[in-house]
């Protein structure tokens, strides 16, 4: 569950500038790539990111992936939810 003090995610969501998804080849998985800082996505994170292109709105984003994985969108919601408010923490996402 996210921290109440966290700052909600954008309606639509990208990449801070200077931050990339990247196919790590030698690590077989991917990457978040942000200045002085990797960090490895893991399960469905890839796919959230992959979708946090600025024309998506967090809605888009869970009915895709509620579709892609046959899942609970609700669940789904609160997933990404947070894992996209974790991010603007970090300064990874605008």
């Amino acid at each position: 569950m996210a921290d109440a003090n966290a700052p909600s995610p954008p309606e639509r969501p990208r990449l801070a500038p200077g931050v990339r998804l990247h196919f790590d080849t030698t690590r077989g998985a991917w990457v978040l790539l942000g200045p002085e800082r990797v960090i490895e996505t893991e399960g469905p994170a890839s796919e959230i990111l992959r979708r946090c292109d600025g024309s998506r709105t967090i809605g888009d984003i869970v009915d895709e992936l509620a579709s892609l994985y046959t899942a609970d969108r609700a669940e789904i919601e609160t997933d990404v939810n947070d894992m996209l408010a974790e991010l603007v923490t970090k300064r990874m996402l605008i």
